[in-house]
């Protein structure tokens, strides 16, 4: 579809067709792409944990959603969200940055994280997942993003086998989409473009060019 037309009907999908398995080909397509988005450095520090088989699926959501989660991760919340026939864990590592800006033709050879204004490990990595769930929206399917419990980490990596250094920043479920209700947090609506696109200036500022 065109791009506009993505954009337009891209939502987080929290119910889908359990009858309906993926495709391997369109599972390395919209994994693929994820690889297409752009890093700091050219770091590429994102790897991704995809998990289609229905027993990796469920010890995910064991390890995820068991006894160290908060309430909130159980429920009617969680078997919607369960039926997914794909997850991708995306995960950043920021080691990757470090030693890639410590490289000669960057010279952070301290790799001093103060350096960075923001995580870019983490940003890049949520780039990558973008593109991922616009590519399911492209191929006609549902896909959410979410984030795990921070307590549920360390069994995560353990189940999983995740080196120390990779921190998940989220999980991608993709699927065809099921009948599902509307968040409720949709009601709040989208905020008006003059609240937050501000051009040239936030305010009139005293400040110009030539007196700095």
């Amino acid at each position: 579809m065109e791009f506009d037309e993505v954009v337009r009907r891209r939502r987080m999908i929290r119910r889908y067709d359990p009858d309906r398995p993926l495709a391997p080909e369109l599972i390395d397509k919209i994994v693929n792409h994820g690889l297409r988005a752009p890093s700091a450095g050219f770091s590429q520090g994102w790897s991704f944990l995809v998990l289609t088989e229905p027993a990796d699926r469920d010890l995910y959501w064991a390890v995820t959603t068991g006894g160290k989660a908060e309430e909130g991760w159980r429920g009617e919340w969680l078997e919607r969200i369960r039926t997914a026939p794909l997850l991708v864990v995306c995960l950043s590592n920021k080691s990757a940055y470090l030693d890639r800006y410590a490289e000669p033709d960057k010279g952070w050879t301290d790799r001093d994280e103060a350096r960075w204004p923001v995580p870019y490990w983490d940003i890049d990595t949520g780039f990558a997942a973008l593109l991922m769930h616009l590519t399911a929206v492209n191929e006609g399917l549902g896909s959410c993003f979410f984030g795990l419990p921070p307590v549920t980490i360390p069994d995560f990596k353990k189940a999983f086998g995740v080196p120390d250094e990779f921190a998940p920043i989220g999980t991608l479920t993709v699927g065809y989409r099921a009948d599902d209700k509307r968040s409720p947090s949709l009601k709040r609506g989208h905020r008006p473009v003059d609240d937050v696109v501000h051009h040239g200036r936030w305010v009139e500022s005293p400040i110009t060019v030539a007196e700095r």
